[in-house]
């Protein structure tokens, strides 16, 4: 398991990986037609811009009258659903990535129009704290200051599988009972499971750093460059709605 992001795990970049070498009509994938560092990094940003550009135009419209709940929660849903799709089918991630920056960006600009109406400047905090984490993260990275060893894929994966169920168990607790989960409010416990979370995101992004790069080493299919890219847009979105999550609880107190 080299990450929990189901579109930088092992099964997918390994069958990828296989395609790779098949001959079909006799023609031969060339060097052009493999995954390349810059090429994921160029499409990394355009699904950036995508999604920027969708949520500036929800950000707008909020901020003109309009309520952000149902466009959030429609592009929420229909970003999961391209999601899944996705990890099912790699071959369709450059039809599928675009969408998703699109619909996720609708998710993105509604959730933060509601956080920086109740808390004014938190998405400008926010946006600053993902992008610095992001880029401290790359460079302990790239200057190999921190290594990606199974080890630290595997407790980095186990607690990322952690929260996940926790969240999971306790929203379905509250659906049917009078039970608060404790990482609602600002206590103090709350604001330390924040803080934990927000890590546990950070790093995983070291693990799509090296799941990216071992596919282009082993010069994975052309279209694994936005397939490692829409995983890597997806763990920032994960990090910078962690971000908004703490520093709302930071506000309260």
């Amino acid at each position: 398991m080299n990450s929990n992001n189901p579109f930088l795990n092992n099964k997918t970049f390994s069958t990828a990986a296989s395609r790779k070498d098949e001959v079909h009509q006799a023609v031969v994938i060339d060097d052009n037609q493999n995954m390349t560092l810059a090429g994921t990094i160029n499409r990394s940003l355009i699904l950036f811009l995508l999604l920027v550009a969708s949520a500036t135009v929800i950000w707008w419209a909020t901020f003109n009258g309009m309520n952000p709940i149902i466009p959030a929660i429609g592009g929420g849903i229909v970003g999961l659903i391209m999601v899944v799709i996705a990890s099912f089918k790699p071959e369709s991630s450059p039809y599928l990535a675009p969408g998703y920056a699109l619909f996720e960006g609708l998710f993105i600009g509604g959730v933060s129009a509601i956080f920086e109406i109740q808390y004014p400047g938190i998405v400008t905090q926010a946006v600053g704290a993902t992008f610095v984490t992001f880029g401290v993260c790359l460079g302990l990275y790239k200057y190999q200051i921190v290594k990606v060893t199974e080890q630290f894929k595997s407790i980095v994966i186990a607690a990322t599988l952690a929260i996940g169920t926790y969240y999971l168990v306790s929203w379905l607790i509250s659906l049917f009972t009078s039970y608060t989960p404790v990482h609602y409010g600002n206590s103090m416990a709350s604001i330390g499971i924040s803080v934990f979370v927000v890590i546990i995101a950070a790093l995983n992004l070291f693990l799509d750093f090296d799941r990216i790069e071992k596919g282009v080493e082993q010069k994975m299919p052309k279209y694994m460059e936005w397939y490692g890219a829409m995983g890597l847009i997806i763990t920032l979105v994960w990090l910078y709605i962690e971000f908004l999550r703490l520093l709302s609880k930071l506000s309260k107190k």
